[in-house]
């Protein structure tokens, strides 16, 4: 029988790898689901409910970590909880690869075979498993609603007998899919919505969304997206132009929600010193890339800054702050994966080592790392 582990996330991470729903799903592949005591509390699930479904309710890290063939965690596990495993487990998580790989070669020394699910193919096949996805759409509603908190002023037009409200101007900055919710949301709650993306692609979505889409559309913008649908590093002479074109544009905005990120680089700066300082007082800057340094020039990660009158929001994890949602969300991607592994006849693991799923999150095993983008330049 297969046993999966669950444990506890660090102290700053409220989501869990698994949900009840999941649980019952485990156990009906005929796997033994051990999740370690209060790990779910954060995200709303209790001991007793996801025992209710199946689970069992471990009383240490060691006693659900101890003979488990699987183990599932949010962030990246340490090497000590991976090495309590049996031999060759199977480890699932967020992992950052392209972070502390000191410490990633040290977790691949473990022999564990790593999945990273941020590097889950982008297949039609696979889009119930992609994480980053179910992720971002929340921490792009979440920044809305954040941001408009900061704001302190209403959102929509409203028209009454003392006057009228104007509605608030919101402008998002990177159109993936915690743009387009931003876009959404935004909406929604009745802002003037303007959005912009170097990836041409994008302007069809933000336009059927009820936002005006705001670019240098040169020759340049219209090869400036790779395969995988991610933007292109775009040259210094059309940063240039964007630049300036964003800088005349911020001016006006009352909310700036900024959500641009290239896969294993530091945040790409959209937002100069100078542009904050242009903007309104009392305007509001939400950061989503506040983790990766930061899209904005003034971010700073963790931490809500007032910058020539500007309030500049640098939240981490949040989609964090929306736990039980995204737990739910995460739980299901990583379920929908791991079900790719079961022979569900002798309920037992049997891995196809050449399915561009498995290849395509596979970071290491046999005691070293084998992605070809985390081995290129090592």
């Amino acid at each position: 029988m297969v046993v999966i582990a669950v444990t506890k996330e660090p102290e700053a991470e409220p989501r869990v790898a698994v949900s009840p729903e999941t649980v019952k799903k485990f156990v009906k592949l005929g796997a033994t689901v051990k999740v370690e005591a209060g790990a779910g509390t954060r995200s709303g699930f209790s001991d007793d409910e996801l025992k209710a479904q199946g689970a069992e309710i471990a009383a240490s890290v060691q006693d659900t970590l101890n003979g488990a063939d699987i183990l599932l965690t949010v962030r990246r596990p340490s090497s000590e909880h991976v090495s309590s495993l049996k031999k060759g487990a199977v480890v699932a998580a967020i992992m950052s690869p392209h972070d502390e790989k000191e410490d990633l070669k040290s977790l691949a020394g473990t022999g564990a075979s790593l999945f990273s699910m941020e590097f889950m193919p982008r297949i039609t096949r696979a889009q119930s498993m992609d994480v980053l996805s179910s992720q971002a759409n929340l921490a792009g509603y979440k920044a809305v609603i954040d941001g408009a908190a900061q704001f302190g002023r209403a959102l929509p037009m409203m028209m009454t007998a003392a006057g009228t409200v104007p509605a608030a101007k919101v402008f998002i900055m990177g159109v993936g899919v915690a743009g387009l919710q931003a876009i959404a949301t935004a909406r929604r709650m009745g802002a003037i919505v303007t959005a912009t993306d170097v990836r041409p692609d994008t302007k069809e979505q933000v336009q059927s969304l009820g936002a005006k889409f705001i670019a240098v559309e040169d020759e340049e913008f219209l090869e400036a997206q790779t395969a995988g649908g991610y933007a292109k590093q775009m040259s210094a002479s059309y940063q240039a132009k964007q630049a300036e074109l964003v800088a005349d544009h911020i001016k006006a905005q009352d909310i700036v929600i900024t959500t641009a990120l290239i896969p294993g680089r530091p945040a790409p700066k959209l937002i100069s010193s100078a542009m904050v300082a242009s903007m309104k007082p009392g305007s509001v800057i939400v950061d989503l890339a506040a983790e990766r340094g930061g899209n904005c020039e003034a971010t700073t990660a963790g931490e809500t800054t007032l910058v020539d009158g500007v309030h500049v929001m640098g939240p981490v994890n949040l989609s964090g702050k929306l736990a039980f949602n995204a737990s739910s969300l995460y739980a299901k991607n990583i379920y929908t994966f791991l079900e790719t592994m079961f022979d569900k006849d002798d309920k037992s693991l049997a891995i196809a080592w050449d399915d561009e799923i498995i290849t395509g999150t596979l970071i290491a095993k046999d005691g070293a790392i084998v992605h070809s983008s985390l081995t290129a330049n090592s």
